[in-house]
Order: C-alpha cells, then structure tokens, then sequence
C-alpha cells in the first residue's frame, strides 16, 4: 500500500460521520430503486408465470342462457384456440357461527374434472365428485378467513332453494389474485366465496342443464382481440349476452396491472432525488477537501505523482462512500421487498411468489450509486488535477467581496454581528445555499408526496360513502324484479327505508370511442344512492338525458350537450342517441347514470330493477341477516358498512408502513445535507468563530451563526418543497389514474406544516450535533491557522 492509499483509508476514516450521512442518502436511493424494481419484477414474473402455467383466458362474456351448442361456433372464430362455457351465478350463504349472511360466487367445474382455462390449484383437500350433489371446492382465503377443513359443511341459497354443500378441498385460481365481492373495493375474505361445483348439480340447481351463463376463450398470439369480442357479442346477443371484455377489464387482473404500474412510477420518481441530493453532498465535500489541501496537492505533483493519479485519489475518496451507501443500500433494499412481498400477499393471492432479486437489480442500483458520487465528485478532482505544483502550494487568494445594496440595507437594519454574519454567508455563496436548500426541499416534497393520500383517501371515502353511497347495505336479486318488489323489502326486519335501482349493459359510442359500462338509474329525489356533481350538490338526471363521470366523458371525447349512441345489450337491435347533460366526478369505476323511467322505456318494460338500497335498524340486524339466507329472491348482499370498515383499516394499515419509509427517508436527505453543511461551515468559519468568543461573545451567540444559517436555509427550502411536493403528488395522482378508481389531488395545510416540521426538527438535530465541536474549539490553535 503506497503513501496516496494510506492517505486515502485515513482521510476516510477522519471524515467518517460526514460519509456515513452522504452514504445513507444514497442508500436510501438504491433501496428504493432495489424495492420498487424488485417487487415490479416480482409480481410481473409471478403473474406472468402464473398466467402460463394455469391458462388464465384472453376474453371473458356472460350470457343469460346461452345453449352449449354454440360453443362449436365460437371456436370457429379466427384466433380462437379455446372456448371453455360454464355456468356462474350467485348465492347466499349461511355459514355456520356467523350470524350476518355471506355471498359466493358458484363456477361449475366440467365433468371431466378440472377447466381448460382458469385452472384452479388444488391447496388442500380434493376435487369434488362429478356426480355428487353438495361437493364443492372453496377459495383458500374464504376458508382461512372462516376456520374451513376440506368436510366441513354450510348452507346456500342457490336459484331459491337452501341446500347443505361439503367442503372436499381449497384452490386458487388466476382468475381471483385479487378477489373482490360485486360492489366492493377491498378484498373480503370473511363474506365473500367464490366456489366451484360440479357442472351437473350446478346445472341442475340454476336450472341451466344444456345451457352456460358464461363463457371464457383463449386466443392464439397472432389473433385480434376487438374482433374476436365483437365476433363473440354477435353470437351470444340473441341470448342476453352482456359483452365481452378482455384481460384489461376483468377485475383481478386490472387491480394487478394498477399495482405494477405504482410500483413502475414510483422507480422512475423517487430514486433520481436520492440519487441526486447524493451527487451535491459529494460535490460540497470534496471540493472542500480539495480546497483544504492544496499544499498536500502540491507535494504530491512536486514529488512525482500524476495529474489523473491525484484525480483518482479523490475519485477513490468519493467511491469509498459510495461503496458504503450501495451496501447499505442493497441490505435495506432486500429487507424492504421482502416486507412488501408479505404486504402484498395479503392483496395478492398467488400459490406461489418469484421472488429473487435478479443481478440487474444489484448492478443497476449499484452502478447508479456509484455513477452519481463519480459524478459529484468530478469537478472537484479535474480541478486538483489541473492545478499546478508552485500555485497549489501558495494560500488559496481571498475571495473578492464588495460592499453592496445588500450589505447597505443590511447595516440599516442595525442586526447584531453574528445575525448580519449568517446572511452574508448565504448571500456571498449563493450558489451553495441554493443547493443546500433545494435538497432541503426535496426531502419536504418527498414527506407532502408521501402524505397526501392520507387526505386523499378521506375524500374518497366522505364523497363514496358518506355523499354517493349513504346506504347500509345493498340486496341483490338474481335477476331484474317489478319494482313492487320494494315492498315486500321494506316489510324485511329492520329494514327502514329501501330504494331501487336499476342497471344494464350497454355500450357508449361518441364518434370513434366507444366504452362498454353498466347504466344506472334510479327515482328521482332517491337519499340512499345519490349523484354528486364536482360541487357536492345531488343532482337528478333529466329525462331523455346521460350524466356521464368526469373519467368516462374524457374517454369518450364527450361534452355536456354532446349526443351519444347507446346499444343495449338486451335490446342489441337499436341504438338510442341522448344527449349528455353534465358530468360528475366519481373515483371508483366509470359511471353512466339515466333517468330511471327512460331506461325502462328503452328495455320496452314496466318499471324493474336490479337491486335494492336499503338502511337497517342495528338492533334489528341480526334478525335481518336471517331474513336474507331464508329470501329465495335475494341472491346476495353488500354489506357497505363493512366495507367501509375494511376499506380504512386496510388503507391505514398501508399507508402507515409507507409513511414510516418516506419520513425515515426525508430525515435521511435532511440530516445528510443539513450536517454536511453545517461541518463545512464551522471548516470554513473556525477563525471567526474563534475570534467572536476571544471578543468575549457567549457560547450561545457564537453556536447561533452555525445553526442559524442552517435553519435559514432549512426555512428558505420550505416553499419550494411544497412546491415540489405538489408537483410531485400531481404527477404520481395521474401515474395512478386507471378505469378501475382514480386518487384526487387533495392537499391539506397540515400536510405541508408537518412536512415542513419534520425537516426543520431533521435540520435542527443535524445542526446541533455539529454545534457542539464548536465548545471543544482550540482557540489558540484556530488563531494560529493560516488564513
């Protein structure tokens, strides 16, 4: 080891805090890059893997009855290479200890024993016998939830008739990764089931023998999906086909596509900041070192020693750090994706998890690392390079100050010296202070980013919940009923008031958009289930018109007054053209709401509709649930107030673990740029500080010039970090914007004041851990130093 390494592993050990701060941020960019990229790759192999392995279908439709005769005439359709018909209804269930009523979903399984495509995974237990009637296979987490064993037993509803069904086994299926419950926008486990049954008693029970409700295809990779779905809506029309759809609307998959595109967008915003802020730190510490020694740098030209061979010593100093950063990086960035991995799987229901941070991950995050404190450095160590031996050996000359308009209006204000020292100092290095400040504000963008949905998710949930849907719970019959059926609801124990509601199939065409959506209508004057326009005020829609949701009317091109076609998919024969009266905001899907008597009049019905909305006597609820398993008319129910429940705690749960990620990661950037600081600082200003307590200022007084120029400049970043977080917050609401729900921008002014106040207190802590060198100061040494 020659004397450049020696001094390379001493300067690093002396300035071992200065690193470690500088090594955290940059960390804390490779653990991000590391966990987003890592859980991206994970789940996109998973699924992907997943899709493969178990044939999980291209386009899926459903039909009223459509006879299995058809089926040869669908795998007729070019690109088609699989067409799987099945029946799919739903049914209430009595699970026995459980007082409220559950719902499931039945799929038939095909004699032959498992489907073609959507192949379940067995988990536990076996497949339900062909000619049995009460067999049936469970989901996994319907039965963890509940305390199943393959021969248990509960109740259900199926088509009007209570029937005993036995549990044989548990699956999973790539068709429920994400398992939500009609109506519902979180996963619940506990009430909902999606079972399957032998194809025969299922047949039997729903009165379907001969005949699918549903249908799913697999295409061959050269086939065109929009034609293919337009073929197969041809063929099912005649007998209540509802539309096809592709991969990108069935439910579980675009919550799985939503995700990925999360996690994609968070890689490409948050590590470039982290990443960034490291290369500045840097830079201020090495062009300070470099500063600091330019008698050693004269030596050492003067004894022998390249110019690229000084370069590299202090490229070397920056890659030590580095080097230090990406491993810390890389161990939090594994600990994190794991922690994400058992977060995501209580979302995600996969039977098994690629999991493996691939050598991409490491080298890419590691070679970013690297590459921003190279780059930091660089400047600094061409200039030690290209200083000659006999100018670096003399002092450094003094900078050049003149007495200006601001140090005028300065000595008008009549400030003490240390108060008139700390504002010179940020003015005659503006160029440093403004770096300082701006990575002090992108830690406060980061922190109001991150906190954001906090207030978001309470808007989403007091305009769902408590403005829109005020409901407790919603009855759904198996099919459209006359309207009088509200009646014989509100005679239901504990049912206080009850509404109808409407919907249908229907496809929305607006020049060359089209959109398939279910329409909704309901009465005018209806409480329970309202329209809110973007002002929060109810509005009701005026006959022969459509109110469309801000989200739908962009991507059907539409404005108030413009006409749009409607195809019915019961009535696929004519096409209506109303004109749209205005559009509403909504967060959850892509709404179309009409008058409730124009729907009924384009159905060529007397008045029907699809569900009941109803609010419930709490005392009177456990008789209610009752009722509901013993109705044969109703096939299941939404139970909105735990939904709202689940919705919140799963939210709070969440967002909880993400907040602790991105304060520790704020704090991280403050305390690196704020102690990297304030160490130059007291570097730099050792002789005037010294000379102030020689003058006989205090302690105090003298520490306020160190730590008042860091809050300054903590404070100076505040403004601009709201800024920045605002336009970072917009940029990740539009990243996350699908079909399926879409995040408001709401900000708060306590968001920005805690972001703000978590910084500052960073910055505080930061600066007086170096405050205190200042009460071990030399003042004799420090005197003696060569200006």
């Amino acid at each position: 080891m020659d004397a450049l390494d020696r001094k390379l592993l001493r300067d690093f050990r002396r300035l071992w805090a200065q690193a470690l701060a500088i090594a955290l941020v940059l960390a804390s960019g490779v653990a991000i890059l590391m966990t987003t990229f890592g859980m991206h790759r994970a789940l996109e192999d998973t699924r992907t893997a997943y899709y493969e392995r178990n044939r999980f279908a291209d386009v899926f439709a459903a039909a009223s009855r459509a006879p299995r005769t058809l089926i040869p005439e669908i795998l007729a359709i070019p690109g088609v290479y699989a067409a799987e018909g099945r029946i799919s209804a739903f049914a209430v269930l009595d699970l026995p200890g459980r007082s409220e009523a559950a719902l499931g979903r039945i799929l038939s399984l095909p004699a032959a024993g498992l489907p073609q495509l959507n192949v379940p995974v067995l988990r536990s237990g076996r497949l339900p016998d062909p000619d049995a009637a009460g067999e049936v296979l469970v989901n996994e987490p319907f039965a963890q939830a509940n305390g199943f064993r393959p021969g248990d037993s509960f109740l259900a509803t199926l088509d009007g008739r209570k029937r005993a069904l036995t549990i044989t086994g548990t699956f999973l299926s790539p068709e429920f990764i994400y398992t939500l419950p009609p109506g519902g926008l979180m996963p619940d486990n506990e009430r909902f089931a999606v079972i399957y049954m032998p194809e025969r008693a299922a047949a039997a029970a729903f009165g379907l023998t001969g005949a699918f409700s549903g249908i799913a295809l697999g295409l061959a990779p050269d086939a065109v999906e929009a034609e293919v779905i337009d073929r197969l809506d041809d063929l099912l029309r005649p007998y209540g086909g509802m539309g096809a759809h592709g991969r990108e609307q069935q439910e579980s998959h675009a919550f799985v596509d939503a995700e990925l595109k999360q996690l994609r967008s968070m890689s490409l915003i948050l590590p470039p900041i982290f990443f960034a802020i490291a290369a500045f730190l840097v830079n201020m510490v090495i062009g300070r070192i470099v500063f600091l020694e330019r008698a050693e740098i004269g030596l050492l030209k003067a004894i022998g020693y390249r110019d690229r061979t000084v370069a590299a010593h202090y490229l070397m100093l920056a890659g030590l750090v580095a080097l230090v950063g990406v491993g810390l990086g890389w161990l939090a960035g594994h600990w994190l994706t794991r922690g994400l991995a058992a977060l995501y799987a209580d979302f995600f229901r996969f039977p098994f998890l690629i999991y493996s941070l691939s050598p991409v991950a490491f080298a890419a995050s590691g070679l970013l690392g690297l590459a921003a404190a190279a780059l930091g450095a660089l400047r600094s160590a061409l200039a030690a390079a290209r200083i000659a031996p006999a100018v670096a050996m003399l002092p450094p000359a003094p900078p050049r100050f003149r007495h200006g308009l601001f140090d005028r209006a300065l000595a008008r204000l009549r400030l003490s010296q240390p108060a008139m020292m700390v504002l010179r100092s940020l003015i005659r290095w503006p160029v440093r202070t403004a770096l300082s400040a701006l990575g002090m504000a992108m830690a406060v963008a980061i922190l109001v980013a991150s906190s954001f949905t906090q207030d978001s998710l309470d808007e989403i949930i007091d305009s769902a919940f408590f403005q829109g849907f005020r409901q407790d719970s919603i009855l759904l019959f198996g099919h459209d009923r006359p309207e009088s059926v509200l009646a014989e609801v509100r005679r239901l124990p504990g049912v206080l008031v009850a509404e109808g509601q409407l919907s249908a199939a229907a496809r929305l065409r607006h020049g060359q958009f089209e959109k398939r959506v279910a329409l909704d209508a309901r009465r005018p004057g209806v409480d329970l289930a309202r329209v809110i326009d973007a002002a929060g005020r109810v509005i009701d829609v005026p006959p022969g018109t459509l109110v469309l949701s801000e989200a739908l009317a962009a991507r059907l091109g539409a404005r108030p007054g413009d006409l749009v076609d409607i195809e019915l998919h019961e009535r696929p024969d004519e096409i209506f053209r109303l004109p749209v009266a205005g559009t509403v905001r909504q967060y959850f899907g892509l709404g179309a709401y009409i008058d409730f008597e124009t729907l009924n009049a384009m159905l060529r019905q007397a008045p029907r509709v699809s569900f009941a909305n109803v609010t419930v006597d709490e005392a009177a609820s456990a008789a209610l649930q009752q009722a509901i398993k013993d109705t044969p008319a109703i096939a299941g129910e939404i139970n909105l107030n735990q939904t709202r429940l689940s919705f919140r705690a799963t939210i709070d749960q969440n967002i909880g673990y993400m907040t602790t990620i991105y304060i520790t990661a704020a704090v991280v950037i403050t305390v690196g740029v704020a102690y990297n600081a304030a160490r130059i600082q007291l570097s730099e200003r050792a002789r005037e500080l010294a000379s102030l307590r020689i003058l006989g200022f205090t302690r105090a007084e003298v520490s306020g010039v160190l730590v008042g120029e860091t809050m300054l400049v903590a404070l100076l970043a505040q403004p601009l970090g709201w800024l920045l977080g605002a336009g970072i917050a917009y940029a990740a609401v539009q990243g996350f914007t699908s079909d399926l729900y879409r995040v408001p921008l709401v900000l708060e002014a306590d968001t920005f004041a805690i972001a703000s106040l978590v910084v500052l207190a960073a910055a505080l802590a930061a600066a007086l851990v170096v405050r205190r060198r200042i009460d071990t100061l030399d003042l004799v040494a420090v005197m003696k130093t060569r200006e």
